[in-house]
């Protein structure tokens, strides 16, 4: 693999005779930092405190540095990662938590409060990581808020989290309890797809309309009873008129969620010489990853029907990838030989990604609080 410069690339085997060249938004040489591929997310953490989803996932073949990216070199060493003034190498994960709560104190005019969870799927189950029992399954749940659709996980839990360190903390707590197993291309091999999800809960001043009766409840019209007429005489008008509501501003609130994804790694059997349970954890995680594969050519061809649900990992991610979320996606390539044909597949992954017409990304509703 190699680089050509800032957006492009490309592969070359001479064994094969056979050279391909890729184009994305932003192409980074081996050599460069941890702190300027950040540069990129950055932007990122602040559309996040302007009402909308975000979502940046990490893909790629084992052993190709996806947590490396998203953590940093010596993630399982906790005393690294809760350095207060941070690793000159740590990942995304650590470097947006504390770029969320900066951004978060240069906006003292608005209260805002932050939530945590950590979340696993393992042999295409869902796995809470925070909690005393991690081996309970979890289901996803659909709503419609405001019109907009929203995947959740309600059974699991989150924990409040009042500075970056508090995330990194929990995370590296959660990182603690991931499956993770050694092969013959890595000693630590995840054996699951880990995502982090943080809650920001955003309180703002909103017009909303008064109803005399109190008949609104979070911003949706309650429907009225109907009573019975006290006089015979028909109406003057079959339309009398009515006044309408008066707006004045309230407190309302803004929920969006940040989802920070390091995708396990597809794996070559004949490679990894995998055997036992850790083939039926290979299995899954292939399969996964091709599920995700499948959605995004249903949308890069604009199908009637995405096939979200062929896995836990698209449905968890759906609302993410269908257009309701900010979106980036990391390819992780090896540069060596022996990985050409992943790596390949890897930056096919990323074309066919590129190729999907998103649309506008829609802000998350103000809504009063409930009641």
């Amino acid at each position: 693999v190699h680089v050509t410069d800032d957006e492009n690339l490309h592969v070359k085997s001479q064994r094969h005779k056979m050279m391909k060249a890729f184009e994305f938004e932003r192409v980074y040489a081996p050599g460069e930092s941890q702190e300027a591929v950040f540069d990129e997310v950055q932007p990122l953490i602040t559309s996040l405190l302007d009402g909308y989803n975000v979502s940046i996932m990490a893909y790629g073949n084992t052993g190709s540095g996806k947590t490396h990216s998203m953590l940093g070199p010596s993630h399982s060493d906790e005393s690294y990662l809760l350095r207060p003034e941070g690793a000159m190498d740590e990942g995304i994960i650590p470097r947006a938590s504390r770029e969320l709560f900066e951004v978060i104190m240069d906006r003292p005019d608005k209260a805002n409060s932050v939530e945590l969870s950590v979340v696993e799927i393992y042999n295409n189950e869902i796995l809470d990581l925070l909690t005393s029992d991690p081996h309970v399954k979890h289901d996803i749940a659909t709503t419609s808020d405001s019109g907009l659709k929203e995947i959740s996980l309600p059974s699991i839990s989150s924990r409040p989290v009042k500075s970056a360190q508090e995330i990194i903390s929990v995370v590296h707590y959660g990182m603690q309890r991931r499956s993770e197993d050694a092969t013959l291309i890595h000693s630590h091999s995840s054996r699951s797809h880990l995502v982090v999800i943080i809650t920001v809960t955003t309180l703002t001043l909103k017009s909303f309309p008064d109803f005399p009766d109190d008949s609104v409840v979070s911003g949706i019209p309650r429907p009225r009873a109907a009573s019975s007429p006290v006089s015979k005489t028909p109406p003057r008008s079959k339309t009398p008129p009515t006044t309408p509501p008066c707006a004045s501003p309230r407190m309302g609130v803004v929920k969006t969620k940040l989802q920070l994804v390091d995708l396990a790694g597809s794996e070559c059997v004949g490679m990894s010489g995998v055997t036992g349970s850790a083939l039926r954890e290979t299995s899954h995680i292939n399969r996964s990853l091709s599920a995700l594969a499948d959605v995004l050519g249903a949308l890069a061809e604009q199908r009637s029907h995405v096939p979200y649900r062929n896995s836990r990992l698209t449905h968890l991610l759906q609302d993410s990838i269908g257009g309701d979320a900010k979106l980036l996606v990391l390819l992780c390539v090896s540069p060596a030989q022996r990985f050409l044909a992943e790596s390949i597949q890897c930056l096919g992954f990323g074309t066919r990604a590129r190729q999907v017409q998103r649309g506008p990304i829609k802000k998350r509703p103000t809504t009063l609080p409930s009641k």
